[in-house]
């Protein structure tokens, strides 16, 4: 016989490691016991080498589904340190908060095939049940307090267990063994309705809100809740981390006037409908995206919309034009919560088969989490008639995590519920500080804890969006996101890194906290955190080596570059510690900074001034759409160079196409001038393969006597054709396919001089997939190896990650010395 101790570490609290256990130990006749701690599950065993060998390899083997084991770890016992009791069967005993909390937390999980057709059982007791969940499914890491993973350190510890649940809840042998959610009608959270005005609340706005405690008034909750939606009314309704702001999405009305109070004019909206064939109805679904949508994190995916007409069948759903305009993308999730379930299906009977549900938020802030500032901020603020919320609270704000496939690998655009905080892996340094806090960007912003673990590996926790950290509202749920990794994880920064950038809040909160507590602080230049990303990734798969150098493409809108002006289309040479800047996109100023990305027009003259083309017969559309005084003002600040900023940003470039073209003049959100040419130059492929033939828009190059991308060839070619009556769409794919031959030449000159076979892209223009495909075809053409981050979106909400990787690189460096 064999006594040992094993140690089983990863994603093993919340996903029913512990029952799971208990099953194995009882079928390969085990004895002992199992407990959570702090740093993952702890079991002691007693049997034959051969049972333990088969109990061992199936704690890995067969997991959880949820469960992501690392490691497990055996050592056997001292004879004196085994419990003669300990042989008389297997048990599951109490948690202990005795170890450092090193465990991983399992993300929310969507409602289980299980538990979702209990929900619509009407002979099951949790028959129509909003809060159903097992330990396969529900709320995880919105709802945890701290480690260990038990009721009394979650949101949950309010609800004390009817005598049934207690059973379901004792029984080794049941799906709701340790199911810390676990609840009911009788003993579980409940929905709450509340109207800004209506029958249902007749004492006016202050009333005590309507709570669906029976499946009778919850279902009546429901009913009302659909009935509002369907009339055209705006609901905010609670998720497992934040608040939705839902209408139906075939109103336009009703689309319309969520535009207008939520202050989001055209940003597209994401859907969510009720099932993959409705899905399907509405845009076209790979293999990969089918398993996105039905999966157990199910986000929001970006698919391609089918042409109207194309496929229609007469029940596929309509939607609203203003949803997401003229775009060939389109964002949908399907339901994750039982709810959200109840709520599709409520739906579909009066024939909505697709609502809108957007961030609960005022544009720009954070998402509302607690009910009564949902309701203060959202109904009574008059951007939602009623509120649907619950008396659970949520100890973590989580927006739906965005991704989209591209070339059959999945890309997220917003890393949130489902994904964060599960760490990702670092490459394994010596003598970097234990734990680095990185601090993110500014934009898109997330942050990033490092830890060093004793296996000789490093762990990255970066954080779920937070959102653009320019007011006090996200400036302090980008410190309560710190603060929650901080003190679920026991991490103590030892190090610190930020943008390099003066204004960023996130950087000057870290210049503070380093002076402060004396603390080693590493800037690091915000493009060579996107090159690092992606390198990153690359070494910890074993594509890279730790000590290679690439070249990295970073095209993007804004960064500060080390010579004082705005970066965002550059090409750097680069390693994990350092970089340097081989060529760059040709600079301009750009007049009142700012504002000149918000009114793409004044960039498109400030360019045009530049390149001496406001003269061309070409640029009088873009002309006639500025008034005298703006022309004159623009004039003034970029001759005086006041307030302009030089420029060699590739998304500006990409916002004055879009304005010189016609295509969009203002961004009423970020992004939406470069997001309208892709679709311009979508329409005009039309389906079509893209073949690299150089006949659109001419190709820029760089001058002769510099390592400089000068685009006036190109903006000329585009004037040309405008004076010339080509059609705008055509001129946009050409724009697209300019840009790739020019930096794909400029690429392979780098890498042919420095001796580089690699290329690492990244940025927020790599948003757009048109140019992302095009780029990356042809640099593997002309035999260069690309890496682009896919653990991390390509946008900034990378950045973190590639600050925390460059600032172990060069804390490990100064060591050596």
């Amino acid at each position: 016989m064999r006594h040992v101790h094993i140690h089983v570490t990863g994603i093993v609290q919340g996903v029913g490691m512990r029952p799971f256990v208990y099953r194995e130990a009882m079928a390969h006749g085990i004895c002992g016991w199992v407990l959570n701690a702090g740093d993952g599950v702890h079991i002691e065993a007693h049997a034959s080498v051969e049972a333990l060998d088969g109990f061992v390899a199936a704690l890995s083997e067969h997991a959880p589904a949820a469960a992501r084991v690392e490691h497990v770890a055996v050592a056997d016992l001292e004879p004196d340190a085994w419990d003669a009791d300990d042989e008389q069967g297997f048990r599951i005993v109490a948690s202990q908060d005795q170890t450092v909390h090193t465990t991983l937390i399992s993300p929310d999980i969507a409602t289980c095939d299980d538990c979702l057709r209990e929900l619509f059982d009407p002979a099951d007791r949790r028959y129509h049940y909003p809060f159903i969940n097992c330990t396969n499914c529900g709320p995880r890491f919105t709802i945890i307090r701290s480690l260990p993973y038990d009721r009394a350190a979650t949101s949950m510890d309010c609800f004390p267990m009817c005598p049934e649940c207690a059973a379901e809840y004792g029984d080794p042998l049941d799906r709701r063994f340790h199911a810390q959610p676990d609840a009911c009608f009788d003993c579980g959270p409940h929905i709450t309705w509340r109207e800004a005005a209506g029958d249902m609340e007749r004492e006016g706005p202050g009333a005590t809100p309507a709570v669906g405690s029976t499946r009778e008034t919850s279902d009546a909750i429901i009913d009302r809740c659909v009935e509002l939606l369907a009339s055209g009314g705006i609901v905010a309704i609670k998720g497992l981390g934040g608040f939705h702001l839902a209408c139906d999405a075939s109103n336009e009305q009703a689309v319309a006037e969520l535009r207008r109070r939520k202050r989001r004019s055209n940003k597209p909206l994401a859907v969510m409908v009720r099932s993959l064939a409705d899905t399907e109805r509405l845009c076209h679904v790979d293999d990969a995206e089918r398993g996105l949508l039905t999966g157990s994190i199910r986000p929001i995916v970006l698919l391609r919309r089918r042409a109207v007409g194309e496929g229609d069948s007469p029940d596929a759903p309509t939607l609203a034009p203003s949803v997401a305009h003229d775009l060939p993308e389109l964002g949908v999730m399907l339901p994750y919560t039982p709810l959200q379930h109840l709520l599709l299906a409520a739906a579909a009977a009066r024939g909505m088969h697709a609502l809108v549900m957007t961030s609960g938020n005022l544009s720009e802030e954070p998402i509302e989490t607690d009910d009564a500032l949902a309701w203060e901020h959202l109904v009574a603020a008059g951007i939602a008639d009623a509120l649907l919320g619950n008396d659970r609270a949520i100890l973590s704000r989580y927006d739906d995590s965005v991704v989209r496939v591209v070339d059959g690998t999945v890309m997220p655009v917003r890393r949130a519920r489902g994904y964060a905080p599960q760490p990702l892996s670092l490459p394994a340094l010596n003598g970097t500080a234990p734990c680095v806090l990185a601090c993110g960007p500014q934009q898109k912003a997330t942050i990033a804890f490092t830890r060093e673990d004793a296996n000789g590996e490093a762990a990255c926790f970066v954080s779920q969006h937070i959102g653009d950290v320019e007011n006090g509202e996200t400036f302090d749920a980008w410190s309560a996101a710190r603060t929650r990794l901080e003190d679920l994880f026991d991490l103590t920064p030892a190090a610190l890194a930020c943008d390099l950038h003066p204004s960023y809040l996130s950087s000057q909160w870290a210049r503070e906290q380093a002076r402060k507590c004396n603390l080693p602080l590493v800037e690091v230049q915000h493009h060579h955190a996107h090159i690092a990303s992606a390198m990153a990734e690359a070494i910890v798969a074993g594509r890279l080596a730790l000590d290679a150098r690439v070249l990295g493409i970073a095209f993007d809108g804004t960064g500060a570059g080390t010579d004082g002006t705005i970066w965002g289309g550059e090409f750097l040479v680069a390693g994990l510690a350092d970089f340097e800047r081989a060529a760059h996109l040709r600079t301009w100023a750009l007049p009142g900074g700012a504002a000149s990305v918000r009114d793409t027009r004044r960039n498109a003259f400030a360019l045009l001034s530049e390149l001496g083309l406001l003269e061309h017969p070409g640029a009088a559309g873009l002309l006639d759409t500025l008034d005298e005084q703006t022309r004159s003002i623009t004039t003034t600040m970029i001759e005086r160079n006041l307030n302009s900023p030089r420029t060699s940003s590739m998304g500006r470039l990409f916002d004055a196409a879009a304005a010189v073209l016609g295509i969009c003049g203002q961004a009423t959100y970020e992004g939406e001038p470069a997001i309208e040419l892709e679709a311009a130059a979508w329409r005009a492929l039309g389906g079509k393969t893209v073949r690299l033939d150089g006949n659109h828009a001419g190709v820029f190059t760089s001058a002769d006597d510099s390592p400089i991308l000068d685009p006036q060839p190109l903006i000329e070619t585009l004037l040309n054709g405008i004076e010339a009556g080509a059609p705008a769409d055509r001129l946009a794919l050409g724009f697209h396919i300019a840009i790739t031959h020019a930096t794909t030449h400029i690429a392979y000159e780098i890498c042919d001089r420095e001796g580089l076979d690699t290329v690492a892209l990244s940025g927020g223009v790599f948003m757009n997939r048109l140019l992302l495909k095009l780029l990356t075809h042809e640099l593997k053409d002309a035999g260069l190896a690309v890496l682009v981050p896919h653990t991390v979106p390509v946008n900034d909400g990378c950045i973190a990650y590639g600050q925390a990787a460059i600032a172990r690189a060069r804390l490990a460096q100064t060591a050596s010395r």
